[in-house]
């Protein structure tokens, strides 16, 4: 449910795999298509912040670049989708809400045990806190989170009849629900376009010079501003698996990078192809992903599923 992916050829995924560090692999097709105006001008969505070219790049050589980026991400994991695993919005709201400060898959092997005694908000909301605490004791900072999932079930369940609101200005209100929540909750539970300002976001989008902002509000409206609204969720997925896979925060894979020809911080990490292998996480690298049930056409394209919690 509300699980996107994006298609893409062989033959365009073959491409994608066959660029090279030198900058010069880049489609001459591809670089000469023109951009139109208007979907540069979409207003942002928050603030008015735009992104700011680099030194020597014009405004529309930029949007040509950052749509570049997101095309050869969607080849290059045409099945991304989002690495909470979920049955109902209820279920997304909870587990992003858990996902702070953690990994997904820790969540994702909590959350079982937490929604079979709780599945409703009703039945959350009722719930002892110090039950809620145990289960959620390997999500770290257990205490807050309870007080969060339990605020939240709460308010759903006195204000909103024990559904997820569909609209941004009513998720916010909810206890421990940011924009960056509400977003994943909108564009994966109810297929409503938005862009996830996560750690792995915020730190590619600025390595990639798309903008030089630090707030998380400016650099959704930075972003946002280069695309059209209808690719913002799936380009949310793009980017954080690839920032989890392949370009990494300390070591990023340069050498296994299928966009290097258009990354202006290529060299940054390893540049050795057979090294920079060794590098790559989760499916790309023969491991399990985040997921313990993902869906169908991540396990066509070779993912293999997470072990639940406590499994060898």
């Amino acid at each position: 449910m509300g699980e996107q992916s994006s298609g893409g050829s062989s033959k365009s995924r073959k491409t994608a795999k066959k660029a090279t560090p030198a900058g010069k692999a880049v489609a001459a097709t591809e670089a000469a298509a023109p951009v139109k105006a208007a979907p540069v001008k979409k207003a942002a969505p928050a603030g008015k912040a735009v992104a700011k070219p680099p030194a020597g790049e014009s405004r529309t050589a930029l949007v040509r670049r950052a749509r570049r980026i997101n095309r050869e991400l969607a080849e290059v994991y045409p099945y991304a989708h989002p690495e909470l695993d979920f049955e109902n919005p209820f279920q997304l709201l909870v587990a992003t809400v858990l996902s702070a400060q953690t990994t997904d898959l820790r969540v994702n092997q909590t959350t079982p045990a937490l929604f079979a005694k709780y599945p409703t908000p009703e039945d959350l909301a009722a719930a002892d806190p110090e039950q809620v605490e145990e289960i959620l004791r390997p999500c770290g900072f257990f205490r807050a989170k309870t007080r969060s999932v339990i605020g939240l079930s709460k308010a759903l369940a006195e204000d909103f009849g024990g559904e997820v609101p569909g609209r941004l200005e009513d998720l916010v209100k909810l206890p421990g629900v940011g924009r960056k929540t509400a977003f994943v909750v909108l564009g994966n539970a109810f297929g409503r376009p938005g862009i996830t300002v996560d750690t792995h976001f915020q730190r590619l989008v600025r390595r990639w010079q798309w903008t030089d902002e630090t707030d998380p509000d400016k650099i959704e409206a930075a972003v946002g501003a280069l695309f059209p609204k209808s690719d913002w969720t799936d380009l949310s997925h793009h980017v954080i698996w690839h920032g989890r896979r392949i370009c990494h925060a300390r070591k990023p894979a340069c050498g296994a990078c299928p966009i290097a020809p258009l990354c202006p911080a290529y060299g940054e990490g390893e540049t050795d192809p057979e090294k920079a292998r060794k590098l790559l996480k989760y499916e790309k690298g023969g491991f399990p992903g985040q997921r313990l049930k993902p869906p169908q056409a991540y396990l066509d394209a070779g993912g293999r599923p997470a072990p639940p919690l406590g499994a060898g």
